[in-house]
């Protein structure tokens, strides 16, 4: 009896360390996450709760001093919203933009991220920081470069004229100027998935793909069933990030063309601006929660079609 009184005693007291000491664990993670979550609380959560608060108000400019005495107007704004043929076309432009570039730059990147991961390690090093290159580079640099390389008479249309082609004025006609936008945004953008998909192509085994080979299996076999499947997490990560950025592309139009030729490449996210520009706070916090919405949605069902084969 005094063995098993002297067992239980000795329990409790682990017990009781083992509880002192997830509490203790628990205290100091909530302390490492603290400086994080009172920023994230100031500067994301705040004015996205905000936001949503003034999108069922008529808000406006000539409130900012008393924005506590507006007026709720329920679902008026996000109903006036979609009346606005303006908007739906900066819907319009935005979908043009995510339908198009979002397949090339995971494409153009997935074979870049193939070539790059095999042969000399060296030359390989140049040609990563070659095409990343354009992701640190400054937007306006970007664009200035690009401006001068799109415009009547740039670089690029002179290059056409001596192989015989009367190149457009990229920037200035609205058939062109968003597949324009596209192309400077792909350049610009590839890198980083191409950096995505060599760090998943290195962490696979290649013991699959050599049991493959002895088997029979081509090149073009092997990618499309072991590759690729092997591939499919960090395509999911890659076609979300990028998807994401693409949807809420803005510096592109701002800097190259501010919405025009007859807004052909106003973004919902430029958009967005000129009404909060325009002192309307209420049009701008219900068109940024709409753009939201559409983000969290296409988000859950590129998860849900990636997933499904699982």
């Amino acid at each position: 009896m005094r063995r098993l009184s002297t067992m239980t005693s000795r329990k409790a007291e682990t017990q009781g360390s083992g509880k002192a000491l997830r509490h203790r664990q628990t205290l100091i993670a909530w302390g490492f996450s603290l400086p994080f979550i009172i920023i994230f609380s100031m500067f994301m959560l705040l004015p996205l709760l905000s936001a949503l608060y003034m999108s069922f108000t008529d808000i406006t400019a000539h409130d900012l001093r008393t924005p506590f005495n507006v007026n709720f107007v329920g679902l008026q704004q996000y109903i006036a919203l979609f009346k606005d043929p303006l908007f739906r076309h900066s819907l319009l432009v935005t979908g043009t933009f995510v339908i198009i570039g979002v397949p090339v730059t995971i494409i153009i990147a997935l074979a870049l991220a193939v070539a790059l991961n095999k042969g000399m390690r060296h030359l390989n090093s140049f040609f990563r920081a070659l095409f990343y290159a354009p992701v640190v580079a400054s937007v306006v640099a970007v664009s200035v470069v690009w401006r001068y390389i799109l415009q009547d008479d740039g670089l690029l249309n002179n290059v056409l004229k001596t192989i015989g082609i009367h190149g457009p004025a990229w920037l200035n006609d609205t058939h062109v100027a968003l597949l324009a936008l596209i192309i400077m945004t792909v350049w610009r953008n590839v890198g980083t998935s191409m950096i995505i998909f060599i760090a998943g192509l290195q962490g696979m085994s290649g013991q699959v793909e050599e049991a493959a080979s002895i088997d029979g299996c081509n090149a073009w076999q092997r990618f499309i069933h072991i590759t690729l499947p092997l591939l499919k997490p960090t395509l999911l990560l890659s076609l979300i990030l990028v998807s994401v950025s693409y949807l809420q592309f803005f510096d592109e139009s701002f800097v190259m063309t501010q919405g025009g030729p007859l807004n052909a490449t106003l973004s919902a996210s430029y958009y967005i601006y000129k009404k909060f520009g325009f002192g309307q706070y209420g049009m701008s916090s219900a068109a940024s929660w709409v753009l939201f919405i559409i983000i969290a949605l296409v988000s859950v069902l590129q998860f849900r079609v990636m997933r499904s084969d699982d």
